[in-house]
C-alpha cells in the first residue's frame, strides 16, 4: 500500500493538485487488496487520481466509496478508471446521488468491464432519470460477469422496473437482486413477475416496502424458490456430472497407465531381447576373434616352424660344409703325418745306407740336401729346405687350430640341431595341441553359437507370444472394463432419474403441504385479526360511550358547583378510582397487544418450525441422494431408503398432524383468552355503568 500512496500522490502533483491528508491516512490503514475511503469527501482531482491508477492497479480486489459526495465530473472520472481494471470484484457506490452522468457511466462500465461480481448503488436517486437508468438496464442485459446489484432506495418507479424486467430477460449471470423501498407498485411487480420464468439464474429478488400486493410477492417468492431450487438440482447435477467425469478420467487414467505398463513392459523385453542379442552377437564376435586370433597363432607358429627348418636345413649345410672341411683337414693332418713319417724314415735310412746315396749322388748332411754330382756329395739349396720345412710347421699348426676349432663348431653345430631338433619336436607337439584345442574350441564356439541362436530365437518367439497374449488381455480387460463402465454410468443415470422422480415428488408434497398449512395460518390470521378488529370497535365504542357518558357526566359538574364541596371527598375518590380503572384499562388493552404479539410470535414460531420441518425433510432428501450414490449395493439401499423415506415422511405427517394440533389449542387458548378479555371488558364495562348510573350527576366533577 505504501507504493500504491506514493503513486496517488505523484498523480495529484502531476495535475497541479495536493493530495488529500484523509485519504492517504485510509490508504495508510488499509488491510492488502481492499481500498475503503466511505465517508470521505472526494474532490475531482482525487477523483481522477484515483481513475488513473485504477486503470494500472493490480492489487485492489475491493473498492468502498460509500457515502463520498462524489461530483457528477468526479464519479464519472473514477468509474471510466474501472472500466479498464480487471482486478476489482466488489465496488460500493452507496449515498453518493450520481445522477444522469453517474448512471450512463455506470452503464458503460457494466458493459466494458469483466471483473465486478458485486455493485452496491443504495441511495443513489437512479430511477428518477429515465433515460439514463434505461441504458443502465441496457447495459445490465449485456454484462456477463455481476452476480449481485443493490438497488435499494433509488427511487425506481414503475417504468425502472419494466426495465429491470426487460434487462432480467437477457442477463444471464446476476444471481442476487435487491430493490427494496423504491416506487415499483402493482405494475412493475407485474413486470418483474412476468420476467422471471426466462430468467433462471436469479434465485433472490427482495422488493419490500414498494407498495405491491401479496399474491405478485407470493409470486415472486414462488419463482425464487423455483430458481433455487434448480439451481440447487443444476448444482448437485453438475456434482455428480464432476464425480462421473471425475471417475471416468480415473478410469481412464488407469487404463492408459495400464497400457503404459504395458508397453513399458514390451518395450523393457524387447530392451531386454536386444541386449540379448547384442550380448550373444559380442559373445560371438568374442569367439570369433579368439578363433582368428588362434588361427594367427597357428599360422605364426608354422611360420616359425618353417623357419626352424629353414634354419635347420641351413645348419645341416652348414654342418656338412665343415664335416667337408673337416674331413679335407684331416685328410692334410694324414698327409702331413704321412710326410713327416716318411721324412723320418728318410732320415734314418740317411745313417744306414750313405753308400746308396753316395751312389746316386745325392744324401742329406748337416740337416740340408747334397746332391752328387760327378761322383761328390754338394748341398741342394738349403735355405729353400728349411722356409719349406717352417712353412709347413706353420702349415701343420694352423691346420691343427683350424682342426681344433673346426671340431668346436661341428660339436657346438651339432648342439644346436640337437636343441632345435628338440625345440621343432616340441614346437610340432604344441602345434598338433593348440590345432587340437582350437578345433575343439571351435566346434564347441559354433554349438554354444547355435545354442545361443536357439535360445534367442526362442526367447524372441516367446516374447512376441507372450506380448501378443498380454495386448489381446489388455485388449479385452479394457472393453470389459469400458462395457462395465458404461453400465454403471447407464445405472448412476437411472438411480439419477428415480431419485431426481422422488425428490421432486417429495418437494411437491411438501409444497403442498406448505401451502395448505400457509393457507391455514393465513386464514387463522385472517380470522383472528377480523375478531381483533371487531373486538377493538366494540371497546372503542364503549370508550366513545364512556366519553360520551363522561362529558354529560361534566356538563352536570357544571351546572351541579354548588354541591362540590359537599362531594369533593367523594368526587376524588371517585376519580382515582376511575384512574385506576383506566389503567387498568390500558393494562388490559397493553396485555391485549401482548398477546397478540405473542399470538404473531406463535404463529412465526409456527412457520419457522415448518419451515425447518421442510428443510429438515430436504436435508433428510439429499442425505439419502448422497448415500444412494455411494452404495454398491445400490438396488438393496434404494429399497431400503424408501422404507426409510415413508418412514420419515410418515413421521413428518404426525408431526405435521401435531403442529395442527398444537396450533389449534393455541387457537383455543387464544379463544379463550378473547373470551376472557370479553368478560374483563364487559366487567369493566359494567363498573363503569354502574359508577355513572350510581353516582348523582351533581357529584361528578372534570378530569384534572
Amino acid at each position: 500500500m505504501e507504493e500504491f500512496r506514493r503513486t496517488y500522490s505523484r498523480l495529484c502533483k502531476e495535475s497541479g493538485a495536493e493530495p488529500q491528508e484523509t485519504v492517504l491516512q485510509q490508504m495508510h490503514q488499509l488491510p492488502q487488496g481492499r481500498l475503503d475511503l466511505a465517508t470521505q469527501s472526494l474532490t475531482v482531482d482525487t477523483c481522477r487520481a484515483l481513475g488513473k491508477l485504477l486503470q494500472k492497479e493490480a492489487l485492489l480486489t475491493e473498492l468502498i466509496l460509500s457515502d463520498c459526495m462524489l461530483s457528477e465530473e468526479g464519479a464519472v472520472l473514477l468509474l471510466q478508471g474501472l472500466c479498464v481494471n480487471t482486478i476489482v470484484r466488489f465496488l460500493d457506490l452507496k449515498g453518493n446521488n450520481l445522477r444522469a452522468a453517474g448512471a450512463e457511466a455506470l452503464a458503460k462500465l457494466l458493459r466494458q468491464n469483466k471483473s465486478i461480481q458485486s455493485l452496491t448503488l443504495e441511495w443513489n436517486s437512479l430511477g428518477t432519470w429515465e433515460e439514463a437508468f434505461a441504458a443502465f438496464c441496457g447495459a445490465l442485459a449485456a454484462n456477463g460477469t455481476l452476480r449481485q446489484l443493490d438497488l435499494r432506495n433509488n427511487q425506481i418507479s414503475h417504468k425502472g422496473a419494466e426495465e429491470l424486467a426487460l434487462a432480467l430477460k437477457s442477463n444471464t449471470s446476476l444471481q442476487q437482486l435487491d430493490l427494496r423501498w423504491n416506487h415499483i407498485g402493482l405494475l412493475g411487480g407485474r413486470a418483474l413477475v412476468n420476467c422471471l420464468p426466462s430468467n433462471r439464474t436469479l434465485w433472490k429478488l427482495e422488493l419490500a416496502g414498494n407498495s405491491i400486493p401479496g399474491d405478485i410477492l407470493r409470486a415472486v417468492e414462488q419463482a425464487m424458490d423455483h430458481n433455487q431450487d434448480r439451481q440447487t438440482a443444476f448444482r448437485e447435477s453438475q456434482a455428480r456430472a464432476h464425480v462421473l467425469s471425475k471417475e471416468v478420467r480415473h478410469l481412464r487414467e488407469e487404463k492408459s497407465k495400464q497400457f503404459l505398463d504395458l508397453m513399458e513392459t514390451i518395450d523393457r523385453q524387447r530392451e531386454e531381447m536386444v541386449r540379448s542379442s547384442k550380448a550373444s552377437a559380442a559373445r560371438v564376435g568374442q569367439l570369433q576373434e579368439a578363433l582368428n586370433e588362434r588361427h594367427s597363432i597357428i599360422n605364426a607358429l608354422k611360420a616359425k616352424l618353417q623357419m626352424a627348418e629353414a634354419a635347420l636345413a641351413l645348419s645341416e649345410q652348414k654342418a656338412q660344409d665343415l664335416g667337408e672341411l673337416l674331413a679335407t683337414a684331416e685328410q692334410e693332418q694324414r698327409s702331413l703325418a704321412q710326410r713327416q713319417a716318411k721324412e723320418h724314415r728318410l732320415e734314418q735310412q740317411v745313417g744306414r745306407e750313405g753308400w746308396m746315396g753316395r751312389w746316386l749322388g745325392v744324401g742329406w748332411a748337416g740337416g740340408a740336401w747334397w746332391q752328387v754330382s760327378s761322383g761328390a756329395l754338394s748341398p741342394s739349396d738349403p735355405q729353400e729346405a728349411a722356409e719349406r720345412e717352417s712353412k709347413l710347421l706353420r702349415d701343420l699348426s694352423a691346420a691343427n687350430e683350424k682342426n681344433l676349432l673346426l671340431q668346436n663348431q661341428v660339436d657346438e653345430l651339432e648342439r644346436k640341431v640337437k636343441s632345435q631338433q628338440d625345440q621343432l619336436f616340441l614346437t610340432r607337439q604344441e602345434l598338433t595341441n593348440t590345432a587340437a584345442e582350437l578345433k575343439m574350441r571351435a566346434v564347441q564356439a559354433e554349438e554354444r553359437l547355435e545354442l545361443e541362436k536357439k535360445r534367442s530365437r526362442k526367447s524372441l518367439e516367446d516374447a512376441e507370444h507372450l506380448r501378443f497374449k498380454e495386448v489381446e488381455h489388455m485388449t479385452r480387460h479394457l472393453e470389459e472394463s469400458e462395457r462395465a463402465m458404461q453400465e454403471r454410468v447407464q445405472r448412476l443415470e437411472a438411480v439419477r432419474l428415480s431419485l431426481e422422480e422422488e425428490l421432486s415428488r417429495a418437494k411437491a408434497a411438501a409444497l403442498s403441504e406448505r401451502s395448505q398449512a400457509e393457507e391455514e395460518l393465513i386464514k387463522a390470521k385472517n380470522q383472528v385479526r377480523l375478531e381483533e378488529q371487531q373486538r377493538l370497535a366494540h371497546l372503542e365504542e364503549k370508550l366513545r360511550l364512556l366519553a360520551q357518558a363522561r362529558d354529560e357526566a361534566q356538563s352536570a359538574c357544571l351546572q351541579q358547583k354548588q354541591a362540590v364541596a359537599d362531594a369533593q371527598a367523594r368526587a376524588s375518590q371517585l376519580d382515582r378510582q376511575v384512574e385506576g380503572l383506566r389503567r387498568r384499562l390500558e393494562e388490559l388493552q397493553q396485555e391485549l397487544s401482548n398477546k397478540d404479539q405473542e399470538k404473531a410470535a406463535e404463529v412465526t414460531r409456527v412457520r419457522l418450525e415448518l419451515q425447518e420441518q421442510n428443510g429438515r425433510l430436504q436435508a433428510e432428501l439429499t442425505a439419502q441422494e448422497a448415500l444412494k450414490e455411494k452404495a454398491a449395493a445400490l438396488e438393496r439401499q434404494l429399497k431400503v431408503m424408501a422404507s426409510d423415506h415413508r418412514e420419515a415422511l410418515l413421521d413428518r405427517e404426525s408431526e405435521n398432524a401435531s403442529l395442527r394440533e398444537k396450533l389449534r389449542l393455541n387457537q383455543a387458548e387464544i379463544a379463550r383468552i378473547r373470551d376472557e378479555e370479553a368478560q374483563r371488558a364487559s366487567f369493566l364495562q359494567n363498573a363503569v355503568l354502574a359508577y355513572v348510573q350510581g353516582s348523582p350527576l351533581r357529584t361528578l366533577s372534570p378530569q384534572k
